[in-house]
């Protein structure tokens, strides 16, 4: 199984936020596909840094209020 990367973000709830913006449209406003943003908030996914800074854009806030990164337990992790 692999993986998760250790970045998680939040946005799922700042589509919601944001008058309920469908994962197609964030995916337009971003240029990525609809499956592309899925999988970015089940964080099996983590965006280019271009890609990053769309989504932070598009909700009109800074990129480490979207993202955060942990730290693996283990360097080796």
């Amino acid at each position: 199984m692999a993986k998760r990367p250790p970045i998680e973000n939040c946005i799922r709830e700042l589509r919601e936020k944001h008058g309920q913006m469908s994962q197609a449209a964030l995916g337009e406003a971003i240029g990525v596909t609809r499956q592309t943003v899925i999988a970015m908030e089940q964080g099996r996914y983590s965006p280019s840094l271009e890609s990053a800074f769309r989504i932070s854009r598009v909700f009109g806030v800074g990129v480490e209020d979207v993202f955060s990164w942990t730290e693996p337990d283990h360097p080796d992790s």
